[in-house]
């Protein structure tokens, strides 16, 4: 059981996070990832400060988006004390079809977030506390949400 945090494991917690959401995991293989208590998750169209609202958000996402590719293109981590602040840049693919258009739409983004990482009080692993979408830049041609 790790009791403090390391550069190397928040980084595999980042990851394996876009892992998780690349198949659609299901809810109890991606929970773990979060702090059971006082998660924050701030995308641009909601925040979430519960589990419960994570769950919501996340089982209309993976009906809205398929074939989903993040790649990892920054995760840059600073500790401070208990805390891990991380700068990811996550480049994101995923298809959507809005009714009633003939063919699906491929969007293609970068992703600028801040995250802040503890050590679960339980597991001891790396957990996410809080969880920032502060921009994203679309890539030329890419469809828009």
């Amino acid at each position: 059981m790790a009791t403090q945090l390391t550069e190397a494991a928040v980084k595999e917690l980042v990851v394996d996070w876009y892992k998780k959401l690349d198949v659609h995991v299901p809810m109890v293989d991606i929970l773990p990832c979060l702090a059971s208590e006082g998660a924050e998750m701030k995308f641009p169209e909601v925040t979430l400060t519960t589990l419960a609202g994570f769950e919501g958000w996340y089982q209309r996402v993976i009906r809205i988006f398929f074939d989903e590719v993040h790649t990892v293109k920054k995760a840059d981590v600073t500790i401070k004390g208990d805390v891990a602040e991380v700068d990811v840049v996550v480049e994101w693919q995923a298809s959507v079809w809005n009714a009633p258009a003939a063919n699906s739409a491929r969007i293609v983004l970068d992703a600028i977030q801040f995250w802040k990482v503890k050590i679960d009080s339980i597991t001891g692993k790396p957990v996410i506390a809080s969880y920032a979408v502060n921009d994203l830049v679309y890539h030329e041609g890419s469809a828009r949400l």
